[in-house]
């Protein structure tokens, strides 16, 4: 993101932090010397590809929930300190590409960290590096002051050498990897993997192809990227089009991780982003998507450029078919899907359109590769909700996903989509007001000020009573009260009710729930549509 300064003490604010990624940035100077304090209870800490430097703390040693250690490729100095190897879930180190020097802390033998993990860096001795030499004691009683003033003198040259030396290295690493894609370099001896597909017809694939297709996962072929990873736009040599998405820290074994693959390669529906393979490359997993001409909904209704917005997506029609196929899919994943699944990251991120601006959920079933899910019940790893502004309010008491939670974080899609605004800010408000978009429609709700929510572009075209309809099912997915919200069974047949007379749905069969309890995931009866 290009983020700089130094480390951001601020962090010790948010108490229930169990994760922190700041790589790939322009951080500087040192780790504070009491991190455990900052960060006690981090699993994971991510600070590689940055400028820190002075030496690792030996008060990293406190933070006794780490599981995983990069510090590669910046300017720590100095030694490692030993006392992290009585870190008893440590399962990866990393301090590669930085300026440390002594003996490397011995591991337990149940953690082997790869000799990759400490090249580069000038003086680091031991297993499994060079033997560390044993320094000889000098029993020279005198030495000559001018020997000592040549000495010091040598200190200072090759200390402004080493600056120099030093500075010189980042910016060669920077200009060495520009798209910041280093990772990729991990992979290599194992390019010749397979991709498995899921579809026969599908064209038989390898890692080294997929890397071709995307300019070895370039930053400019990423389409969106999430708290689950990125999405890049992988192009074939015939012309054919996938998207593939690097999944970030799985928290799934490669057993567990093949056995969802089976699963969700067998989810199809209209309305979801079909899966149509995966692959498994040391410690890297990536999923091949259908690839989707128009993006994501997120882009479409807030561009960087805000004279680039598409002209079609302004309409209200197009707005309200992309709310109800967004709604039939999720509905299908609740109540029809077998296994069921909850989505857990809904925003206007994953929803993607294709040529038509048909929507199409995407990241569907990602929650269940990270964290297991055993019911329709859920509770979450390493605090990690979903994107912010779109996270129901009782996550954070509760720590347990329920279908209630999607209903809430499609709600606040529903209300980017009625508003133009964005999940997490909001420009029509006051400058007083500092909240996000769920939290200014309370605070209009409150006053019986909704109608000034539309967003303008919707307002005076003949559909003033459908605006409303949508609305008032919108804030009905977002009260605050989980029970009070409504099934996405009923979200989907209200939004359809509005979407009649455009006929943007076919003549289905649709699945009622018996009852919408979050007690148990509620049994279906078939019934047709003219039943309905």
């Amino acid at each position: 993101m290009g983020l700089k300064g130094d480390f951001p003490l601020g962090i010790e604010d948010c108490t229930s932090l169990t994760g922190l990624d700041l790589s790939g940035n322009n951080f500087g100077g040192p780790i504070p010397s009491n991190i455990s304090k900052v960060i006690p209870d981090v699993t994971t800490l991510d600070l590689s590809d940055n400028n820190f430097s002075g030496v690792i703390p030996e008060n990293l040693a406190n933070c006794s929930y780490l599981n995983d250690i990069s510090l590669d490729h910046n300017q720590f100095s100095g030694s490692i300190p030993l006392e992290l190897a009585d870190l008893a879930r440590l399962k990866n180190f990393n301090v590669a590409n930085n300026n440390l020097s002594g003996p490397i802390p011995r591991f337990s033998a149940n953690v082997p960290i790869p000799i990759e993990n400490y090249a580069n860096n000038p003086g680091l001795c031991g297993p499994p590096l060079k033997t560390c030499s044993v320094a000889t004691k000098s029993h020279t009683g005198v030495i000559a002051g001018g020997a000592a003033g040549g000495f010091t003198l040598v200190i200072v040259v090759a200390g402004i050498a080493f600056f120099y030396i030093s500075r010189m290295k980042v910016i060669r690493k920077k200009m060495e990897d520009p798209e910041g894609n280093r990772w990729t370099k991990t992979l290599k001896g194992v390019k010749a993997v397979k991709v498995s597909m899921f579809e026969k017809s599908a064209s038989k694939m390898r890692l080294a192809d997929l890397m071709k297709a995307t300019n070895n996962f370039s930053n400019n072929n990423i389409i969106n990227s999430g708290r689950t990873g990125a999405m890049y736009k992988a192009v074939m040599p015939d012309g054919t089009f996938f998207a593939v998405k690097r999944l970030q820290d799985s928290q799934r074994t490669e057993k567990e991780f093949l056995s969802e693959m089976n699963t969700l390669g067998s989810v199809r529906h209209q309305n979801l982003v079909p899966l149509l393979g995966y692959c498994v490359a040391k410690k890297e997993k990536f999923l091949v998507y259908r690839y989707m001409a128009n993006g994501n909904l997120y882009d479409q209704l807030h561009p960087s450029d805000p004279e680039a917005i598409t002209p079609e997506i302004l309409e209200w029609p197009i707005r309200l078919k992309i709310a109800i196929g967004a709604a039939k899919g999720l509905a299908w994943m609740h109540h029809n899907c077998n296994p069921r699944i909850l989505h857990r990251n809904i925003s206007s991120k994953c929803i993607l359109l294709d040529e038509n601006f048909d929507p199409r959920l995407s990241d569907f079933g990602l929650a269940r590769l990270m964290n297991p899910i055993d019911t329709h019940l859920s509770t979450f790893v390493n605090g990690e909700f979903g994107d912010l502004g779109y996270v129901a309010p009782e996550y954070a008491r509760t720590l347990v996903a329920t279908p209630k939670g999607d209903v809430f974080s499609f709600g606040t899609v529903l209300l980017e989509l009625i508003t133009g605004e964005k999940a997490t800010q909001v420009s029509n408000a006051p400058e007083t007001f500092k909240g996000n978009l769920v939290e200014w429609i309370y605070q209009l709700s409150v006053s019986s000020d909704l109608h000034s929510s539309i967003d303008k572009h919707l307002r005076e075209k003949g559909v003033d009573k459908e605006l409303f309809q949508f609305l008032r099912i919108a804030c009905n997915c977002v009260t605050l009260v989980p029970k009070e919200r409504p099934s996405m069974f009923e979200v989907y047949q209200l939004l359809r009710a509005i979407g009649e007379k455009y006929h943007f749905t076919a003549d289905d069969e649709i699945m009622i729930p018996r009852e919408t309890s979050d007690a148990n995931f509620p049994h279906e009866l078939i019934v047709s549509r003219e039943d309905s």
